[in-house]
């Protein structure tokens, strides 16, 4: 009787601090895809909805080097085969036994068979997030299987993005090589896909699967899988002597970043026109793991921040001071690490909001039991113990 009213106060405090995240969040994206089309020109818009889709990828990382400690530097691979799956079928929408007109260039004149199936709408969309988390539990699991960890598994994602930029960028009678696939020009049920309208509902469906894939990655995080990762990421050989096996875990967590990667780069690919081999260069990947840095690792939302936050900064300083705006960039960088090595959401987490709610005297309510036993914590975690043994 006593644990149960113990419980409560925990428990509904718990529940209403979940609820105001929620509500926050979902609070946001009505903004951003209800208001900001009604003041901001169009071009400001499809800016926006990019940053918005690179958001998305951000989590993925987040995902994967926050809360495992996964330092992944090979991401534009799995970004670029989303937005070339989506790029496909929007190159097939022409009139019947025609082809894209870049394969006349080299020759070509009958389609490949790769490219048959992205005719199919329904299969080009489980393409663009399965073919990324496929290539990623493969690559996962040839490095993990064998203990690779560390810089080293940041080296070998770069090795392999490098691979795949190289085999991407020479294949002009396949894919238009350097060149790349525009999107800009073809047509999505009718209607172009480079057209007002058409960005209007692609900048929407990014910030509604920025939503999605928040929610997702919160819910993974939370439980009891998400503790599994954090413990790998603390400490991996204690993991194993726990009797958990971290292979499968971790080959499974770089699947799920590799397929929210994927629909990021479908996302950016419609919005921006085109997808090259360039976003398979090492500059790009490495740029993603700066934005959840600055945002705050291993807090999902500060991956958000840190990503609209550096790009808008880019946007802005590259327009006002053309000359000098990667000083500015660089200064930012610097500032964060050496000052701020939790992000700017974990600075402001654990330092300037308690510091804030302390000159206010609003210091939120401590929650105390007479009896150690009694804290919901302590029998939660006494609870998996017994199960375990059990």
């Amino acid at each position: 009787m006593k644990t149960e009213k113990a419980n409560q106060p925990k428990q509904f405090f718990r529940l209403l601090k979940q609820r105001r995240e929620i509500a926050i969040a979902v609070a946001i994206a009505v903004v951003f895809a209800l208001i900001m089309p009604a003041i901001l020109p169009v071009f400001r818009l499809k800016l926006i909805g990019r940053f918005v889709a690179l958001a998305i990828a951000a989590l993925g990382i987040d995902l994967i080097w926050g809360y495992t400690g996964l330092l992944s530097l090979g991401h534009g691979i799995f970004f670029a085969l989303g937005g070339y799956a989506f790029a496909m079928h929007l190159n097939l929408q022409l009139p019947d036994e025609q082809i894209p007109d870049f394969f006349s260039l080299y020759g070509v004149s009958d389609l490949p068979g790769f490219w048959q199936p992205f005719y199919s709408f329904p299969f080009t969309i489980i393409a663009i997030f399965v073919i990324p988390a496929i290539v990623a539990g493969l690559l996962g699991y040839l490095v993990f299987r064998n203990r690779i960890k560390g810089v080293y598994f940041s080296i070998l994602t770069q090795a392999a993005l490098l691979v795949f930029f190289n085999f991407f960028n020479g294949q002009q009678k396949l894919i238009n090589g350097t060149n790349g696939l525009k999107t800009d020009t073809s047509t999505i049920f009718g209607v172009l896909a480079g057209s007002q309208g058409a960005q209007l509902v692609f900048f929407q469906l990014s910030v509604l699967f920025l939503l999605l894939t928040y929610f997702l990655c919160r819910w993974l995080t939370r439980g009891r899988f998400g503790r599994l990762l954090i413990a790998i990421r603390d400490s991996e050989m204690r993991v194993r002597f726990s009797g958990y096996n971290p292979t499968g875990f971790k080959v499974l967590v770089f699947a799920i970043s590799g397929a929210i990667t994927g629909i990021a780069g479908a996302l950016y690919t419609v919005q921006t026109g085109i997808i090259t081999p360039s976003f398979m260069e090492v500059a790009f990947s490495i740029e993603m793991v700066i934005w959840v840095a600055v945002g705050g690792r291993g807090t999902l939302v500060g991956a958000i921040i840190g990503t609209l936050l550096v790009r808008l900064a880019q946007t802005f300083l590259s327009e006002q001071f053309p000359e000098v705006w990667l000083f500015f960039q660089g200064a930012l960088f610097l500032i964060v690490v050496t000052i701020l090595p939790n992000g700017i959401y974990g600075w402001a987490r654990d330092w300037a909001l308690p510091e804030l709610r302390s000159r206010l005297g609003l210091q939120e309510q401590l929650m105390t039991y007479p009896d150690i036993d009694l804290n919901p914590d302590v029998q939660r975690e006494q609870e998996e113990i017994e199960g375990v043994k059990h």
